[in-house]
């Protein structure tokens, strides 16, 4: 069996050592995922509720991947690359049907029981614009499925024999101006994970049968030192409520990369891709956790990737990374936000719930996971948020202003600074054209 290793040149990012042991893994891996399908799904919970989360929200393609210029009425045709359960396949395509949004879902993964359970929740929502199809993503290039508008690979490149090589199929299975969601582990906000998937390597070894493993697993979790990392760690909770698939998928799973946020940027960089956005966008601004006028002239003079690599450090909360990106040969234009024929859009939270989060001195308290961070906007804000409802143009809002005291200049000085703020917080962004 391989070891795990750390490579210090990575800056804390896991490898598996070069041995020839890819398949011995690779099969643990699919006999995880046919024994404890992940996430854990009951179907029927589709009757009650619907799982919102990114990538693959239907606003946030509309403005991160096309910036908000693609219209409504063109079909989207999407590829789920590694669909598990199907969490984002059935998330987008009700999302669609909901907007009466043409095109099709198609959700593509290895594991048989994954894909039923998928299958099942489609059902439950009587959803007829999604498909099924049992392959990996290895096998795309002959399967002639043709170019997709969208792909979404999620929780899918960390745990490949070469991530770069399946980024690359995707990539080649991308249309000219499409694009993808992509999430991957990140090493510092899973502080505790690795150490222990170490001990459980030496105390259940992936030649072990997976209902073999899980009780070795629950073994160890129900004697585990106080003093254990994964203890002190808040950032996610699979194995405490995520049930057996939550507990084999975080601490059991054969191979488990991580990613800081540069080499995550490489990993898009070398696909021939690039970033549209890291969500949340302010997540990556390290002024927002050093409120000190020096530091800020410091960090100032620091590029995106430096950036994002100083904010990843200070918060240490971060235990995903998530991306919209296109093609490196795309020329995207950003998203015209002053334009008063624009239409803005809360992505989920309505408008006037979330002015009311806002305290009496004009700042909105924002979680970054664990992380509350203090974020000031505007005193005009609080009544600018109720009148986005996704109708109402740019241009409408100037003129209600108009009537409240607020003139055309004024305005535009204070939209600029709450659309800049909210969109950097993946909160308001603007609706596709009809």
């Amino acid at each position: 069996m391989a070891a795990w290793q750390t490579d210090s040149a990575l800056k804390g990012e896991r490898t598996l050592s070069q041995h020839n042991t890819t398949d011995e893994r690779d099969n643990s891996l699919a006999a995880q995922y046919e024994s404890y399908p992940y996430p854990e799904r009951n179907p029927l919970d589709e009757r009650k509720r619907l799982l919102i989360g990114s990538p693959s929200h239907l606003r946030e393609i509309d403005y991160w991947v096309f910036k908000a210029r693609r219209p409504r009425t063109t079909p989207l045709n999407v590829l789920i690359a590694g669909c598990g359960t199907g969490d984002a396949a059935i998330m987008l395509a009700t999302h669609m049907t909901r907007a009466d949004r043409s095109g099709e879902v198609l959700c593509l993964d290895r594991s048989d029981k994954a894909l039923s359970v998928a299958k099942a929740r489609a059902e439950e929502r009587k959803l007829t614009n999604i498909r099924f199809i049992q392959a990996s993503i290895d096998q795309i290039p002959s399967l002639n499925l043709g170019l997709f508008d969208y792909i979404d690979c999620c929780g899918v490149l960390h745990h490949l024999p070469d991530p770069e090589a399946a980024l690359q199929i995707l990539n080649n299975s991308l249309a000219a101006d499409g694009g993808m969601g992509l999430m991957v582990y990140a090493p510092y906000g899973r502080t505790g994970v690795y150490m222990l998937q170490d001990a459980l390597h030496q105390l259940a070894p992936v030649s072990d049968a997976p209902k073999t493993r899980l009780d070795i697993a629950r073994r160890v979790m129900r004697y585990l030192p106080a003093t254990a990392w994964l203890r002190q760690n808040g950032n996610f909770g699979d194995h405490l409520s995520g049930g057996d698939a939550g507990l084999y998928d975080l601490l059991l799973n054969p191979r488990d990369r991580a990613y800081t946020a540069p080499r995550f940027l490489d990993l898009i960089d070398n696909a021939g891709l690039k970033t549209a956005c890291l969500l949340e966008p302010a997540r990556y601004n390290p002024s927002l956790f050093l409120p000190d006028a020096k530091l800020r002239a410091v960090i100032s003079s620091l590029n995106f990737r430096e950036q994002a690599a100083l904010a990843e450090s200070l918060a240490g909360n971060m235990a995903t990374h998530v991306a919209y990106v296109v093609k490196n040969t795309n020329p995207t234009l950003p998203p015209d936000f002053m334009a008063h024929d624009s239409v803005p859009v809360m992505r989920e939270i309505p408008g006037t719930e979330l002015a009311m989060q806002m305290t009496p001195d004009h700042i909105l308290p924002f979680s970054f996971g664990t992380l509350v961070v203090p974020i000031a906007l505007p005193p005009q804000a609080r009544g600018i948020l109720p009148l986005i409802d996704g109708v109402r143009s740019v241009g409408d809002i100037a003129q209600i202003l108009a009537t409240r005291g607020v003139p055309d200049t004024k305005f535009e000085t204070v939209w600029r600074e709450t659309f800049s703020v909210l969109e950097s917080l993946n909160r308001v962004l603007l609706q596709a054209p009809s």
